[in-house]
């Protein structure tokens, strides 16, 4: 009767280590569902990346096509069902603008988060684990970067171009924005250099290079992803500031934040509430949806969290 015991026991205790036993992919994937926010974030966003991709042959009407029959002495037309979102002054359909505008402003977020990841992980490594002169010249270099108001900085710098390009405006706004990340990443790197990992690599003869990219910045990866994701939304939002302000994306081209600069006008003189309030509510859900995400990928890429 013993001996039956022990094997029920051993066999359950089996049973449990296998239940429980999960690969690290398997354990962020089930922290991240239950962010119940951030899962259906990831699933607005998803929807939103293939509107953008799928923009050209989604479109109910050509974006740049006017028809003045339905703007009346330059009054947008309300929404209808053959525009669902109405017109605006010209008569262009809103609906078309606002799917062909996406993909200008998802475009400028990612490649100026790209650009501000990519440069501030490089320079928040090098200063992280080279320290003395090297650190204090890069972190001062960013600091006087941090003291000027960033809007201007950037209107200063896309005042010489009359009409900068997506790529152009998303390059400025990455140019600006490392200066966070490297401070990330030289936190991350002061603490990872004095890992045993890290002296271990350094008594056999590892070079630095190879130190910081294969055996440091692999460990960092976590929160670096962590600030790309809500790096987007602020770029997204900076984009729409400068197109709103008549500094970035010019029309007939349509963004986010050229449609808000047209519905500025219109909905004060003309009370087309439609104009405003679409681009407004798509840059909130896309801003919101991120941040949720963002949430969800420090919860489920924290080790910590996971015992839990």
């Amino acid at each position: 009767m013993t001996v039956e015991v022990q094997r029920v026991d051993l066999a359950s205790w089996e049973r449990g280590i296998t239940t429980t036993v999960a690969s690290p992919r398997t354990l962020f994937w089930r922290r991240f569902r239950r962010h119940r926010l951030a899962f259906a974030s990831g699933i607005f966003l998803v929807l939103l990346f293939a509107v953008a991709i799928l923009a050209p042959w989604i479109t109910p009407y050509d974006p740049d096509a006017t028809d003045l029959t339905l703007a009346k002495f330059g009054r947008p037309a309300g929404p209808s069902i053959e525009h669902p979102m109405g017109t605006d002054q010209l008569g262009r359909d809103w609906l078309s603008r606002l799917v062909v505008g996406s993909r200008v402003s998802l475009t400028v977020g990612f490649l100026a988060t790209g650009v501000a990841i990519g440069v501030g992980t490089v320079l928040g490594a090098v200063a992280g684990y080279a320290g003395r002169w090297t650190d204090m010249l890069i972190m001062r270099l960013a600091d006087m970067l941090l003291a000027f108001p960033p809007l201007l900085f950037l209107m200063g710098m896309l005042v010489g171009f009359s009409r900068p390009s997506a790529t152009v405006i998303a390059i400025v706004i990455g140019v600006i924005g490392w200066m966070n990340v490297s401070r990330l990443v030289r936190g991350e790197f002061l603490t990872l250099r004095t890992r045993d990992f890290a002296i271990a690599a350094r008594a056999i003869g590892a070079s630095k290079p190879s130190i910081i990219f294969r055996h440091l910045l692999p460990n960092a990866i976590s929160p670096i992803i962590v600030a790309a994701t809500l790096s987007i939304p602020a770029a997204i939002l900076t984009e729409s500031t400068l197109s709103f302000l008549g500094f970035g994306i010019q029309p007939p081209t349509a963004s986010w934040g050229n449609m808000l600069q047209i519905a500025f006008v219109q909905m004060r003189d003309n009370e087309a509430w439609w104009i405003g309030f679409y681009p407004g509510l798509f840059i909130a859900l896309t801003v919101l949806a991120f941040n949720f995400v963002g949430d969800g990928l420090r919860d489920a890429l924290d080790p910590r969290s996971w015992i839990r």
